[in-house]
């Protein structure tokens, strides 16, 4: 194993990401988002099956035994940095990243084959602000039955199996049949949210809750910048393309130095995202100084993505006003994903006990 990380992408990764691409373009248009924003049907399930049954990516992390990819973290991160791109209306991260890692340090077989095969779209009731190493609420067992409130459940709306925590230290599986979902307000229109409601519900035991969870929120926070990077790289992308063709006082608008400064620091941090990001996903892969990777990325990646989004609803004047316009989704999905598993505080934090540089 090289004590080096591989920031760069391979043949096959390029590949992946340019089919990803190619689907989303013709499947995925902003316009289409932004309508599916104001129907009572979020999530694009068509999209979502096309992803994962035609393209096989929700088991992308799933083991060849169990009817998955066998592939990595680092192609699961090329696929993210694409839907972050389109701010895709798809429970990727929540079922084929979150869920699939619990399952995982479970040994659950059965549902990862569902998972893998896209017959089942599961999502881990913790809620979505919770970092990794934060506490997490766990349900009531009262004579074999579970009973309690969970919050801020991303996407808990269009999974079919909910993985619970327990006060007795386990993590059951319950189908969401058996569950009282309640939608909450989420400034991200393209992720959901909800509050779970159990009163007696019945759910098998998968294994135990503490370190299933913390595996799963680890990987969530580590992927969720390669999203991060896919949004901020895409607007700084369409901004200049925008000041390009602006004109002004009778010249390209893009041309203003001051305009020429701002992208230029904005790039730089998009970069430095990018290389941050697929650090925490190599360090995911190969296991190597994976918790201080994910702790690095995450203290970083909510900052560049809520700048980039700034950045590009200024500039792009009274056009990125308006309701039409796509920015205002990439700005609320930035700002949610600046909470989701954890602040760039707790964040540093963390990253700040790990390699004992804590405050004195």
């Amino acid at each position: 194993m090289s004590a080096q990380p591989d920031l760069l992408y391979s043949e096959e990764e390029e590949a992946l990401r340019a089919a990803v691409r190619d689907l989303l373009t013709d499947r995925c248009a902003p316009a289409d988002v932004i309508a599916r924003t104001e129907s009572a049907t979020v999530h694009d399930l068509s999209l979502w099956k096309a992803l994962s049954e035609s393209m096989g990516l929700a088991g992308l992390l799933v083991p060849e035994e169990q009817g998955g990819q066998g592939a990595t973290h680092r192609e699961t991160a090329v696929v993210l940095e694409e839907l972050g791109r389109a701010v895709a209306p798809v429970p990727y991260l929540t079922s084929a990243v979150v869920a699939t890692e619990a399952l995982l340090a479970c040994g659950a077989d059965d549902l990862l084959s569902e998972l893998a095969s896209a017959a089942t779209v599961a999502a881990l009731a913790v809620g979505l602000h919770v970092a990794p190493a934060g506490h997490f609420p766990r349900v009531r067992v009262e004579d074999g039955a579970l009973h309690g409130e969970l919050t801020g459940v991303a996407d808990a709306a269009v999974a079919d199996v909910l993985l619970v925590p327990a006060d007795d230290g386990g993590l059951y599986a319950v189908a969401t049949a058996e569950v009282t979902v309640t939608p909450q307000v989420s400034l991200d229109l393209t992720r959901p949210v909800a509050r779970l409601t159990l009163e007696g519900a019945s759910g098998r035991r998968l294994g135990d809750a503490e370190p299933a969870v913390r595996r799963a929120l680890r990987a969530g926070a580590g992927l969720l910048a390669s999203e991060q990077l896919g949004l901020a790289d895409r607007l700084l992308t369409d901004t200049v393309r925008y000041l390009k063709e602006r004109r002004q006082f009778n010249r390209q608008v893009g041309g203003f130095q001051a305009l020429k400064h701002r992208l230029a620091r904005l790039w730089l941090e998009v970069a430095g995202l990018r290389a941050a990001a697929r650090n925490a996903a190599d360090a995911l892969a190969t296991g190597t100084d994976a918790d201080v990777a994910v702790a690095v990325a995450q203290a970083y990646a909510a900052r560049v993505a809520v700048h980039a989004a700034e950045e590009a609803l200024q500039l792009h004047g009274g056009l990125g006003m308006t309701w039409e316009h796509p920015v205002h989704l990439y700005l609320k999905r930035a700002k949610a994903d600046s909470i989701a598993y954890g602040t760039a505080g707790t964040h540093r934090q963390a990253l700040a006990e790990l390699v004992d540089l804590r405050a004195p």
